[in-house]
């Protein structure tokens, strides 16, 4: 139940009596996370996977987590009739303390990064500080947005390039959030270190920057995590579903002032980042100091990434560059890239879908080096 609190922050800033109650539902996991996840699957037959296919439309890793992981998560199965045995909580957060030189105090783990970007559109917009957002990119804040009646602004991207932080506060100098997705989903493309730290220090004093590093891993650009440690406006979203395999796991990460992390957590009795599953914490707090094989995961998909990257150089397509995540964006010049999409899974092999912006550009993900094989002869097949 929505704490009393909260309910006079939210009116005060503008939301209506009916808007209290679509944001009870947003958090609440009830008709509107239903809606979302029914327009989210509509928009890309990717979201739901078909048993036999070559798997590159989700930006899932193509393996699961490092087996340390695996062996920390089968062991404290074992005492799972206990709530927490061994403050596997706690462990978690000293863990990534040691590892990202950020105050404990300052982590907060969740089950994905799904709910605290939702959470960051409802404590940081209203109906008069809105969400400005690249174009494309990730969808959840948009439909957050659009479901609070919150303004928003989706300022375009440039193939190839990062977001334009000068062009997103000039769309709305006085939005609650700006949202910087990097490397960015669908694109892949970064933003430098240098132009968040611009916004940062150039937007409205009350404004908040929310840096989603979800495929941070996969690049070795610098992170803003020590922006989240010092400062009081800036929030980084981390996930564990990407480059550490642990996708269905759902583990997540924010870094933010206690401040940022008290606002974001009142909507619903502070429960959600107690109640983790403790293998979930387990597995994570095995597989965060791994740095070698991080950077060996890193490297193969970099290997996978540039060898698929070549063989479509023999086809009249575009691969946008600057990609340093685990996907790719094609431009197949023939049409709509739905119908690519189709094509392809007629041969076993689901890609990612289109953005409106871009709607003949497809995401595609970089899987394994056979995942990646397979779509080349895919792609040589349907292109013929």
């Amino acid at each position: 139940m929505m704490e009393q609190e909260a309910r006079a922050d939210l009116l005060d800033r503008g939301y209506s009596r009916r808007q209290l109650g679509r944001i009870a539902a947003l958090v609440g996991g009830g008709a509107m996370l239903a809606q979302v996840a029914g327009q989210a699957q509509a928009q890309s037959q990717a979201a739901r996977g078909i048993a036999g296919a070559v798997r590159i439309g989700a930006n899932e890793c193509w393996t699961g987590p490092f087996p340390e992981a695996v062996a920390a998560a089968g062991r404290i199965a074992a005492e799972g009739n206990r709530y927490d045995p061994d403050d596997q909580r706690g462990m978690l957060l000293r863990t990534v303390s040691q590892v990202d030189g950020v105050p404990e105090d300052r982590i907060l783990p969740w089950p994905g990064s799904g709910d605290p970007l939702v959470r960051s559109v409802i404590s940081f917009c209203s109906p008069t500080k809105g969400l400005v957002t690249a174009d494309p990119t990730f969808e959840s804040a948009w439909r957050a947005a659009a479901w609070l009646e919150a303004p928003l602004t989706k300022v375009p991207l440039q193939p190839g390039k990062g977001l334009d932080v000068r062009a997103m506060l000039a769309a709305n100098p006085q939005a609650g959030l700006y949202y910087i997705c990097t490397p960015n989903n669908p694109t892949g493309t970064v933003t430098p270190l240098s132009d968040i730290e611009w916004l940062v220090a150039n937007k409205p004093a009350d404004s908040v920057v929310l840096v989603d590093e979800a495929y941070i891993h996969f690049s070795e650009a610098p992170s803003a995590a020590r922006l989240a440690a010092t400062r009081d406006d800036v929030v980084v979203m981390r996930t564990f579903s990407k480059l550490f395999g642990m996708a269905g796991i759902r583990l997540g990460l924010t870094f933010a002032a206690p401040a940022l992390h008290e606002k974001m957590m009142r909507y619903d009795g502070r429960q959600v980042t107690g109640t983790l599953p403790i293998t979930a914490l387990a597995c994570g707090t095995a597989a965060y100091p791994l740095a070698d094989r991080v950077a060996a995961r890193r490297a193969e998909m970099i290997a996978n990434r540039e060898r698929t990257i070549a063989s479509l150089s023999k086809h009249d397509v575009v691969v946008h560059p600057g990609s340093e995540a685990n996907m790719i964006m094609v431009d197949w010049k023939r049409g709509p890239a739905a119908d690519i999409q189709k094509a392809l899974l007629a041969e076993n092999v689901q890609i990612g879908r289109s953005w409106p912006i871009w709607p003949d550009v497809s995401r595609v993900t970089i899987g394994s080096s056979s995942d990646m094989a397979a779509f080349s002869s895919a792609v040589d097949k349907v292109l013929a």
